[in-house]
């Protein structure tokens, strides 16, 4: 017994320097990309933001079926339609992630009526923008439920079939707001560094599952009007993301099976920061980026 724990000290160092050099020769040569054309994707909160360039860059690259979930309808109408004219088939289904009942109701139908899901898009959300003692009980409830709850509800709801058939991928639009919380969205913070435990732990969960793999990804402020009224104090040095660009890397993450994504690279810093400076100096670099400000003009969906 003793021999073979020595022999697993001895052999783990190894594996770490392989699996490094793997990283850093599959960051030099050209990837392969995963086919999509088998694929039936469903993305939530598909009416609009990011949702919609996602359902774009999933019909784009050859996506087989593209399956909108929404609450309004109009914005899901045009974005299937839109869809549709790009010649690839696709779907809406009105239903508010937040409700349970709703979704494997919704997620019955959609087994009925289009096929099995192999691509699960985990991209609504919602944002209050308030601080605690400015929000409303039922508003800060909303958040938890939609950008929280909600991923555990679709996944339940995909996940066991993903299994069966071993063939699945469940990827989820975070932000990096989940790693470096910030004054004024406290509703939002909070759900998505649940949000990001989730889905570490439902990663590290599929590692033993043949065929199924998971994404998250983690967006710096992007330019959509969820988070319209929102001002960086150095745009010239940290610009918004565009929402296509989010959306192009999060399906080229999902065709490399990439686990984890931070955009841009520069946030990588930002969380090497956070594990190595004390807390007085964090506080400064927030002051100093304005993040403890950037909420104060924020004017959300209109």
């Amino acid at each position: 017994m003793m021999w073979k724990w020595l022999g697993a000290l001895l052999l783990f160092p190894v594996q770490m320097v392989y699996l490094v050099v793997k990283a850093a020769v599959c960051l030099v040569l050209p990837p392969k990309l995963r086919d999509l054309s088998r694929e039936n994707v469903l993305v939530t909160g598909g009416g609009r933001g990011i949702g919609r360039h996602l359902a774009r860059e999933f019909a784009r690259r050859g996506a087989r079926k593209i399956i909108l979930w929404g609450r309004t309808e109009k914005c899901l109408k045009e974005t299937t339609e839109e869809i549709r004219m790009m010649g690839t088939e696709c779907h809406y289904f009105i239903c508010d992630v937040g409700n349970r009942e709703e979704v494997y109701r919704q997620a019955k139908a959609v087994r009925e009526k289009v096929g099995d899901i192999t691509i699960l898009v985990n991209n609504a959300a919602v944002v209050h923008g308030k601080s605690l003692m400015d929000s409303d009980d039922d508003a800060l409830l909303k958040s938890q439920h939609i950008n929280t709850l909600g991923q555990f509800w679709t996944t339940k709801a995909f996940l066991p079939r993903m299994l069966e058939l071993q063939n699945g991928h469940i990827v989820c639009l975070n932000s990096v707001l989940a790693l470096s919380a910030i004054p004024g969205a406290i509703d939002y913070c909070t759900s998505k560094a649940s949000s990001f435990a989730f889905m570490e732990s439902l990663t590290l969960g599929l590692l033993d599952c043949p065929g199924v793999s998971a994404t998250t990804v983690l967006p710096f402020h992007t330019s959509t009007e969820m988070f319209q009224g929102m001002r960086i104090r150095f745009p010239s040095l940290f610009p918004p993301l565009k929402p296509e660009t989010v959306a192009r890397r999060t399906v080229e993450a999902v065709q490399l099976n990439q686990a984890f994504l931070l955009l841009p690279w520069t946030m990588h810093v930002l969380v090497i920061l956070k594990s190595i400076l004390p807390q007085a100096a964090l506080e400064e670099i927030h002051k100093f980026s304005g993040s403890y400000t950037c909420m104060n003009t924020f004017k959300g969906r209109t």
